[in-house]
């Protein structure tokens, strides 16, 4: 190394104006050595956290991957060669932690700690002697100050020795001071140059060895075992790059084919409605009652789940049960001014769910999904098929139509008889067993090609067209009850009002009325046709059983729908399994062209209650029964009061006459007496009177003796 220079120790007694200038230099080399060992300082110990924070994250890195046999990945499983190849790693990572540990502490050691001693000891040091320097060095020049003060007249010996003194103590103390600093800084050139080579060597020493460890431990064995994890990580790259241009091929060919399913209302033409399915999902709007009047509509994922509507919102884990669907109802109805909106109803009635479809197919298909799963046909083997063989034979067994019109014109007399048609019974559509028929046949229970009627059109104001409805019939409001305000109502006096929640389901002419098996078939030709034609729409009524009638009663405005006059209800009968449904039959004495009574079959659902319903069509018509016996016997009882009243009236008036007579004897023969001339005149117009006052009675006798 070249020289050094060095400060003159020799003349620090003298303090010369060139060793303080020398000193000047050497005090700004120590102000740039410290400024720089301090930025030296912060660049190693940046160097040594960031090897401690290599090291604590490696050692975690290590952790982690033993710690992953451990952890339950939903899509995971069980991958053992995983498993065993991160194990792998975890080993060798944690041979690395070690390696970097250890390194930690050789750069403590060997470059932090030479450093950090320079820096706050030496340095440190400088900087304590430069200030008793200049202590020292003041002191000196006020003691010299003080001794070129003293006056040549009056000496003061006492004065003149204590500033001899202090001159001399301030002095020696300068000298001395000025050379340990003279010393100090003349080190300090020695000083500054260990102190940056030492960290450097120590730091350099640390990382070869880190080297050779990590050598010694990445053995011929590892690079072979990285070489087969670099192989298998590249064929999972081509196999996710294969999988990558799969998907997007997919992606361009849905994007295609849905583009027509993008529109909320897909062409029907396209996308036919499937009448066959057990099962279905999608999204459907629910609507919540929040209020007494408002409501609100929630969108949520619907499902079928073998005989269970289950729903689930999205961010759900799994779905909620909404209503058991097993011989439940299904109806559209008009909902808040939505369209595509539907009504189930359970099989007891106590729960019931609005819900709205996105689009025609998608309500069209879940009410025939619902119908399906009610039947219960998804338990049998192949659920669909059998789903599309009962719509397929049932709709070869039934034409419907929408109302009496068409039936009208049938009834008309025809110019050619249309040739007699065989119709086949279709078993399973109503999921009930119809065996046999007892006696009857289809057709002699149901004409062939009867038409149907799905809405509630009152048969007399179609069959009688002329014939005018008496006040209070239809068209007014009902109280369900018979309580009325001022007019007294046909059924006010009945004794019998039961009500009961009914839905039309359909009517159709029958050509019997005497088996309960005319209903149940009627049901099942009904049932039938409103699902292979995707009728729907029921209109829900108020059913009012009385002593006279049977009404269909709207519940909103209470107006009177149809009457049916109970004697005209000649048969009634519920379902065998599904007692919801219930029928009667109506005899109407006109309807044909040759006045021949014909009758009506009309089906109802209700919740559950079809055998009350019966029952209580039964009750009424004994009371009707009983009420006709006992008024005949009233009537008859009155007409024998009026007789025997007549007989007694009879009676009286010939007593009366027989008095009358009395008296005119009686008055005639005083009269003789008194005067027998004038008794002859007067005889002869009592005579006349007497006549008279037999046909005259008891105003004419009166008159008569006023006259007399």
């Amino acid at each position: 190394m070249p020289g050094i220079d060095k400060l003159p120790i020799e003349e620090t007694l003298e303090d010369s104006p060139q060793t303080r200038s020398l000193l000047g230099v050497f005090e700004e080399d120590a102000a740039a050595i410290s400024r720089y060992i301090s930025q030296l300082y912060q660049a190693m110990h940046r160097i040594y956290d960031a090897q401690n924070e290599l090291s604590a994250a490696t050692h975690l890195t290590s952790k982690l991957l033993k710690e992953y046999e451990k952890q339950r990945f939903p899509l995971g499983g069980d991958d053992e060669v995983m498993n065993s190849t991160l194990q792998q790693f975890a080993k060798v990572i944690d041979e690395l932690s070690s390696c970097h540990a250890v390194l930690s502490t050789q750069l403590a050691d060997a470059m932090m700690f030479p450093i950090t001693q320079f820096k706050e000891r030496d340095l440190k040091e400088i900087l304590t002697l430069k200030e008793v320097f200049q202590i020292s060095s003041n002191d000196h020049d006020t003691a010299i100050t003080r001794y070129s003060r003293l006056s040549k007249k009056r000496e003061n010996e006492k004065v003149k020795y204590e500033v001899t003194e202090d001159v001399y103590t301030s002095r020696k103390k300068q000298h001395q001071t000025m050379m340990h600093y003279f010393c100090a800084l003349n080190t300090l050139q020695y000083k500054k140059k260990i102190a940056m080579l030492e960290p450097l060597l120590g730091y350099m020493q640390a990382q070869i060895s880190f080297f050779k460890m990590g050598s010694e431990n990445l053995s011929e064995q590892l690079e072979e075992f990285l070489t087969n994890i670099g192989t298998s990580v590249q064929d999972v790259r081509r196999e996710m790059d294969h999988e990558v241009e799969t998907m997007q091929q997919t992606i361009g060919d849905l994007e295609a084919a849905s583009d027509p399913l993008y529109l909320p209302d897909p062409d029907p033409t396209k996308f036919p409605v499937q009448r066959h399915l057990t099962r279905k999902a999608g999204y459907l709007n629910a609507r919540n009652k929040t209020g007494l009047v408002s409501s609100s509509w929630d969108r949520q994922f619907y499902f079928t789940q073998g005989g269970n509507l289950m729903s689930q919102a999205r961010g759900d884990v799994a779905g909620g049960l909404v209503m058991d669907i097993d011989n439940c109802s299904v109806m559209a109805v008009d909902c808040e001014d939505r369209r595509y909106c539907f009504q189930i109803t359970s099989f007891d009635g106590k729960k019931s769910s609005i819900l709205q479809a996105e689009s025609r197919k998608d309500y069209e298909e879940w009410i025939c999904t619902i119908n399906n799963i009610s039947k219960q046909i998804y338990l049998s083997e192949n659920p669909e098929e059998i789903a599309a063989r009962v719509n397929q034979s049932a709709l070869e067994a039934v034409t419907p139509s929408p109302s009496f019109q068409q039936r009208h014109e049938s009834m008309r007399p025809a110019v050619q008889a249309r040739p007699p048609t065989t119709r086949t019974s279709s078993t399973g559509s109503l999921g009930s067993d119809s065996a046999s028929l007892s006696a009857l046949s289809l057709d002699s229970l149901v004409a062939p090609d009867t038409p149907i009627q799905f809405d509630i059109i009152s048969p007399v104001s179609e069959d009688q067209p002329g014939q005018a409805k008496s006040a209070g019939q239809a068209g007014r409001r009902t109280n369900p009850f018979g309580e009325s305000g001022g007019t007294k109502s046909e059924t006010e006096d009945s004794i019998l009002h039961q009500l009961f929640i009914v839905r039309f389901l359909g009517s159709m002419e029958v050509k019997s009325d005497e088996s309960p098996d005319v209903v149940y078939e009627t049901m099942r030709q009904i049932l039938a046709a409103r699902a292979i034609h995707n009728i729907f729409r029921m209109t829900e009524s108020h059913l009012l059983v009385t002593c006279d009638c049977l009404k269909l009663i709207d519940p909103q405005t209470q107006v009177t729908r149809l009457r049916f006059p109970l004697p005209n209800v000649v048969l009634y009968a519920t379902h065998q399994e599904n007692k919801r449904l219930f029928g009667f039959v109506l005899r109407t004495s006109a309807g044909r062209a040759d006045s021949r009574p014909t009758s009506v079959c009309y089906i109802f659902e209700s919740n559950n209650e079809g055998e009350k319903i019966c029952d209580s069509v039964g009750l009424a018509k004994q009371i009707a029964f009983h009420a006709e016996l006992d008024r005949r016997t009233s009537e008859k009882q009155k007409e024998m009061d009026r007789v025997k009243e007549k007989q007694q009236k009879e009676l009286s008036k010939q007593k009366q006459i027989e008095k009358d007579l009395e008296e005119q004897s009686r008055l005639i023969a005083a009269s003789s007496r008194s005067n027998q001339s004038s008794g002859e005149g007067q005889f002869v117009v009592l005579s006349s009177s007497q006549s008279e006052d037999s046909d005259l009675g008891e105003e004419g006798k009166k008159k008569r003796e006023s006259e007399a």
